[in-house]
């Protein structure tokens, strides 16, 4: 008990949005959100947001993505829960990946984080490359 106020203790003393979780689940966090904050994530569970989808369907519908890297992220959204993975028994052999409850739940973020980046892209192409000049 008490090395968990200990914890938690430490946990509200650091600033903003750090101090939500207690200061041991820190890197585990870190790790959630760059693996669902990273761009074709991102994009994987909108293109799931109106049900399951084939993985040449998913490839079509997530511009640039590699077969090496669909697969990658396919992959790790599978492990962590936010995605299933459904293989038929058919000739030929069918796949379709759809979002889990969880994956659901994230839905309303991805939509805000893809809507915010295209409202602004304008201005932060601007302030990228009027930088470089």
């Amino acid at each position: 008990m008490k090395a968990t106020a200990a914890h938690e203790t430490t946990a509200a003393h650091l600033p903003g949005l750090c101090s939500l979780a207690p200061v041991e689940h820190q890197d585990f966090i870190r790790q959630i959100l760059d693996r669902v904050g990273d761009k074709w994530s991102l994009f994987v569970i909108g293109a799931l947001q109106d049900g399951q989808l084939r993985y040449t369907d998913l490839q079509r519908a997530v511009p640039g993505i590699s077969q090496r890297m669909l697969t990658l992220t396919l992959r790790q959204l599978q492990q962590d829960g936010l995605i299933t993975r459904t293989a038929y028994a058919e000739v030929p052999p069918r796949v379709e990946y759809a979002l889990t409850r969880l994956g659901t739940s994230l839905l309303t973020i991805v939509h805000s984080l893809i809507g915010w980046a295209a409202a602004h892209h304008d201005e932060i192409r601007e302030h990228r490359y009027g930088a470089d000049v």
